[in-house]
């Protein structure tokens, strides 16, 4: 063996971050359209019990769907801090962080649908309990998900703004892409501090404050698969770089 590693190219990386980019978006979308959206009744506890036993197959799916999204997440953190690190080396580390925080407490918010399921098929373990308690029992799960997922797009907010500098400054890549990112970070500061300070200012500001992140996103993610980077502006910055190291 010679002892050398094999490297992909920027170019690779890029589209690579792309799909999995995409791969996201879609599964995140199926997850909160497709099924909480279509099985989770607001304000009634019991008609929401009944639509997750009677599509209990499509609930696990879109659970193991969506912890599988939160892998590829992993995994394009790596690929934008390979990229993104010659731009800002701080910025991209502290970018990888916020992200990473993210995943985890959406991980941990996943881990309360589960939940919800567990309590709705646990009637002899809970048979001291009526049947509307345990449907209230596992609403309150659903509840707490969705708590959490407002706080891990705190954490996610932070690393758009990140992404959007970044992008802004790179030199590779277009820098709307930047500015459109770093409005959807604020977008979901916005929404996160709404819910967990004013309800009522959510209900008012929900779901607009979202609709610039998915246009972000999904631009970034099209950019990337599609176009991916600037190859000789990349290799010039990191050269650059290696170039102040030595000074």
């Amino acid at each position: 063996m010679n002892g050398r590693t094999t490297r992909f190219s920027p170019q690779v990386l890029a589209r690579i971050g792309g799909a999995l980019y995409l791969i996201i978006i879609a599964l995140g979308l199926f997850g909160e359209t497709f099924v909480r959206e279509r099985l989770i009744a607001w304000g009634d506890p019991t008609a929401t019990a009944e639509r997750i036993l009677a599509s209990e197959a499509l609930w696990r799916f879109s659970v193991a769907a969506e912890l599988f999204y939160l892998m590829c997440a992993v995994a394009l953190a790596a690929i934008l801090l390979s990229l993104l690190r010659p731009v800002h080396r701080d910025l991209a580390v502290l970018m990888v962080l916020l992200d990473l925080v993210s995943v985890a407490v959406e991980a941990v918010g996943r881990l309360q649908l589960v939940s919800a399921l567990t309590t709705l098929r646990s009637a002899k373990a809970l048979e001291a309990f009526e049947p509307q308690q345990i449907h209230a029992l596992a609403y309150l799960s659903l509840q707490a998900h969705g708590r959490g997922w407002s706080i891990a797009l705190l954490f996610f907010g932070g690393a758009c703004l990140a992404i959007g500098y970044l992008v802004f400054r790179s030199g590779f890549l277009p820098r709307l892409l930047g500015v459109l990112m770093a409005v959807a970070g604020l977008g979901y500061l916005l929404d996160g501090f709404a819910l967990i300070l004013s309800p009522v200012l959510h209900g008012i500001v929900f779901p607009f404050s979202l609709l610039p992140a998915f246009v972000a996103e999904l631009s970034l993610a099209l950019w990337l698969l599609v176009r991916g980077v600037d190859v000789a502006k990349l290799e010039r910055l990191r050269l650059r770089n290696r170039e102040e190291d030595r000074t």
